[in-house]
Order: C-alpha cells, then structure tokens, then sequence
C-alpha cells in the first residue's frame, strides 16, 4: 500500500464518521437538548443552533404573547413564548416557535411534558439569519400540522406585519399591515392589537446601528 493510498483511506474514513456523527435520532436531540447550554432545533437528523434573538426582537415577542395572553383570559386557549418546543412528527422537526397559540387541551409528545404538537397559530418574529426559512421552509412544515389554522410573520425592522388564514376550504389568504395605526385581527380567536402596540418600546434605531 502506497503512502498517497493510506492518506486517501484516512480521509474517506474522517468523511464516513463525520456523515455518522451529523444524524441524530429524536431521541438523542433530546437527551442532548435537555443539558444543552443553548437551544437547539431537529430537522430530520440534523440539530440545527439557534441564534440568540436582539432586544427587538423579544421586545416584540413579549408585546404580542403577552397581549395575547392577557386577551385570552378565562378562555380554552393556552399561549406560549419561546421555550415550549413543538413536534411536527409528519416532518421529523422540533421547533421553538416564537408565540405560539393553543386550543384546548396540550397534547404532548408521548413522555414528555416539555413538547407539544397541537399549536393553531404560530407568530415568528423575522430575523435576516431566519427570515427566508420562515417565510418557505418553516411555514410549510407547520402546514403540515392538522390543528394549524393562523401564522403571523412580524419585521423586526419597520412596523410590519404578515398574516396567513387557512380558509375552509384548505387555501391559505394572506393580509398585510403596515403603520402604528393599522390593527391585526387574528382569525383563530377573537382578539386585536394595534401595531403600534405590537412594537411598543422597540427601538429600530439601535437596531439598524448595531447591524452596521
């Protein structure tokens, strides 16, 4: 065996156990998500990291679940920010969504109480690292949930909102808002906020200074 054979050998071997050491089961993303410093999502094998969110960016979230919550007071809704983890079994994914809106009882992934599959509305603050994902990628696997009737997209940038109903007969309708003044009106409950309300605080200023 040449020298230049060996070498070959070597590198076909650190390629074949780098392929191994890049799929996971759901399983093991759990167990690793469960001692992990930083969250992480699942995407059919591979652990994706998340980015850490801007003041903006969680100033909105804050605003909107928050508001939400507050709204759905007394009824069978539960609303979640950021840390409850969602299962799109159909797709092999878990994901932290933004807000996150359920009806009536949690279904949770079998022996877990930290993961649910059962979201309607999902509202995701857009990020230029994420924005292109969830506007394709993301809302179609979400599409895929059967209990999933709304998904709000909000800039994080300017005072900018879009809004996505699944209509009765399977089609999706999309509304836009633009301005402090114009008012989001979500379908899967009866609840509205202003968005000038939606980015109370945020700063876009500091923002588009930090990103210089």
């Amino acid at each position: 065996m040449t020298v230049l054979t060996e070498i070959r050998e070597e590198v076909v071997e650190d390629k074949v156990e780098d392929k191994i050491q890049t799929y996971y089961s759901p399983e093991e993303y759990l167990k690793l998500e469960e001692v992990a410093e930083f969250r992480s999502e699942y995407q059919d094998g591979r652990i994706i990291p998340m980015t850490g969110g801007t003041p903006n960016h969680n100033q909105i979230a804050v605003n909107f679940g928050g508001t939400l919550n507050f709204a759905t007071k007394g009824q069978p809704y539960r609303v979640f920010i950021n840390d409850l983890r969602l299962w799109i079994p159909s797709k092999r994914v878990y994901t932290y969504p933004d807000v996150m809106l359920v009806a009536g009882k949690l279904e949770f992934v079998a022996g877990r109480k930290d993961t649910i599959t059962n979201a309607v509305m999902v509202a995701e603050v857009l990020s230029p690292s994420t924005e292109d994902y969830d506007r394709g990628g993301k809302f179609k696997l979400f599409r895929s949930i059967p209990s999933f009737r709304e998904y709000v997209l909000i800039d994080q940038y300017e005072m900018h909102v879009e809004q996505f109903v699944k209509t009765d007969d399977n089609k999706w309708v999309l509304s836009e808002y633009d301005g402090a003044d114009a008012v989001l009106r979500l379908s899967c409950v009866e609840f509205e906020m202003r968005l000038g309300d939606i980015y109370d605080r945020v700063d876009f200023e500091s923002e588009s200074e930090s990103d210089e």
